[in-house]
């Protein structure tokens, strides 16, 4: 069990924003070790054949995230300072976290050092870069094609939380947040398993953070100097990679033509020229031409995933189809 427990100034500071980088950070450790009946299989069973045939060196980024997981070392994704960072920003940060702060965060991890941990405790000049640039190619390959589903789903949370805390302050926003989290007017206590901690408020408030990729659990980062973190699974979680149909919008296809609408509206997965191919009936070539007006509109975007180049709806995209709320 955690126990923090906030004062005023700290509820005065309770802010929202959602993190690419923690998501690489949840979603490794999903692939690492899937929960019973995961609802994230669908996405397990595309990416990791993805990842095994790119064969990326993850090995240090694996090692810093181990399972069971008792601890993630604090350097690996900091709190973001604003409430929509993008992975580059965030990256830039790991880049340049303080040598001494990631000995600190290795040194609190439990276990013997593995190999590439040793070398990131010896030389963190070197290996941080590394690092930034293997967590940049994991993001291309297992998450950039899902961003736009993710993202739309972590913001409609803050925006419900938001209301939450709104119409009814900080005991209606803890008591809806999850059932590992209660709030008791003083203290926010989280029922972590085999976990005995008490935190006093350093009155830097409180950040939540909801992350697709956390669920069924929820994460707490309280290691100076962050801001204290809540990470937790979001509202319709269940619903994020269920396959949407939806007929092709008369207006979508007066403006964009019903072969490019067609097209744009069976995108709910990421997908390759020749699989759209299939299932819209459409040629290869045609594909191929549409796809492209669509890219030069800003309506989807290509990521490579080996030998394949897979095309996914932006969130200019996903708007457009009617996908996300506003």
């Amino acid at each position: 069990m955690l126990e923090m427990t906030l004062t005023a100034q700290d509820l005065a500071f309770v802010r929202f924003a959602y993190s690419p980088l923690w998501e690489v950070v949840a979603s490794v450790r999903v692939l690492k070790s899937p929960p019973a009946g995961s609802r994230h299989r669908p996405w397990i069973d595309a990416v990791g054949p993805r990842l095994r045939s790119a064969r990326l060196d993850l090995t240090l980024l694996s090692d810093l995230i181990p399972v069971p997981t008792r601890m993630i070392p604090a350097f690996l994704a900091p709190p973001p300072t604003t409430s929509a960072p993008d992975l580059g920003v965030e990256l830039a940060g790991l880049r340049a976290v303080p040598h001494e702060r990631v000995r600190e965060g290795l040194d609190r991890m439990p276990g013997e050092r593995t190999p590439a941990m040793a070398a990131m405790y010896e030389d963190p000049e070197t290996e941080l870069p590394r690092l930034a640039d293997a967590i940049l190619a994991y993001w291309e390959l297992a998450l950039s094609p899902y961003w736009a589903r993710i993202r739309g789903l972590c913001e409609r949370d803050i925006l419900y939380r938001a209301r939450l805390l709104a119409e009814g302050g900080v005991r209606r926003l803890f008591a809806d947040l999850d059932p590992m989290v209660s709030w008791d007017g003083e203290k926010l206590r989280v029922d972590h398993k085999n976990v005995t901690r008490q935190e006093k408020s350093a009155g830097l408030g409180l950040l939540l953070t909801p992350s697709a990729f956390v669920w069924p659990t929820v994460f707490s980062l309280t290691s100076t100097p962050w801001q204290p973190t809540l990470r937790y699974g979001p509202r319709g979680i269940g619903l994020l990679w269920t396959p949407e149909k939806r007929d092709v919008s008369q207006g979508l296809a007066a403006v964009l033509g019903r072969s490019r609408a067609h097209l744009l509206s069976t995108l709910n997965e990421p997908e390759s020229t020749r699989a759209l191919a299939i299932r819209t009936g459409l040629t290869s070539g045609a594909v191929s031409q549409h796809l492209g007006a669509l890219k030069g509109a800003g309506l989807v975007g290509a990521h490579r995933s080996g030998r394949y180049v897979l095309y996914a709806r932006t969130d200019l995209g996903e708007r457009l189809v009617g996908r996300r709320e506003d």
